[in-house]
């Protein structure tokens, strides 16, 4: 599977660079070159496959050969490690719950795959990579937890001082070891903006491997298709059409 950039479709690079990678040289985000359907054996197999199962289905329509089966289970196995429950709230309502990961986020399950499919692509490489995140909180905390002790992986969070929640800056700013948070006098958009000036920044870029975990990063957005399929293989009587209704802040969901 190839990967190109949203500013010039002729730019492709393999889904390992693309991830790694976080945004294109000419400042593109990366999308998939085609987008593989579900087979209908699948799709209508969902109500036998577990949680890991369906997300090992759809992940390596979007990878293919650049990680082997038995690898690639193995970093579902281990990100996708919590549930994602459907609960009725009336006879036509459902609510999908994203807060079992370990930070209580959604970003979870899309941190915790994009920090072991970057430390399998990075297992054999003598080059460190370093991950710049601004945040508002979800983001943080989600990183800097998926991302903890991950071998050559140093994780820097930029948030904006008093303006995220007293548990999300201690889940943030406790952890230590690869895992440094700065506080910014300002907004999030001011983080954002800083994070954006250097991937910009050629002269800084020549010396250290920069990328993101931000949802710019292809690698946060597949892992989040994973729970739409989870959520469709709970409800009742899917005959039915289903309308999502998903809450989003800049649309990192």
């Amino acid at each position: 599977m190839k990967y190109y950039s949203t500013n010039n479709k002729n730019y492709k690079v393999s889904f390992k660079e693309a991830i790694l990678k976080g945004l294109a040289d000419d400042k593109g985000l990366f999308m998939p070159e085609t987008i593989i359907p579900l087979s209908k054996a699948i799709l209508n197999n969902l109500q036998n496959l577990s949680f890991q199962e369906i997300a090992f289905e759809i992940s390596k329509n979007f990878i293919e050969d650049e990680i082997p089966t038995n690898d690639l289970i193995t970093i579902i196995e281990s990100s996708v490690s919590f549930e994602a429950p459907v609960v009725k709230l009336s006879h036509q309502l459902n609510i999908l719950e994203l807060f079992h990961g370990p930070t209580l986020a959604f970003k979870d399950f899309g941190a915790r795959f994009m920090a072991r499919t970057m430390e399998y692509f990075l297992k054999d490489s003598n080059h460190e990579l370093t991950i710049l995140v601004a945040t508002s909180g979800d983001t943080g905390s989600a990183v800097a937890s998926g991302f903890l002790n991950v071998k050559g992986i140093n994780v820097i969070v930029l948030y904006p001082g008093g303006k995220i929640s007293k548990i999300q800056e201690k889940q943030i700013t406790t952890l230590g070891n690869n895992i440094t948070a700065i506080e910014v006098e300002g907004t999030f958009d001011d983080c954002q903006r800083m994070v954006k000036t250097a991937f910009v920044d050629e002269e800084l870029k020549s010396k250290i491997n920069l990328s993101s975990a931000n949802s710019i990063n292809i690698g946060r957005l597949i892992p989040q298709s994973f729970y739409y399929f989870e959520s469709f293989k709970q409800i009742e009587n899917t005959n039915r059409k289903i309308v999502y209704s998903v809450p989003s802040g800049n649309l990192g969901n």
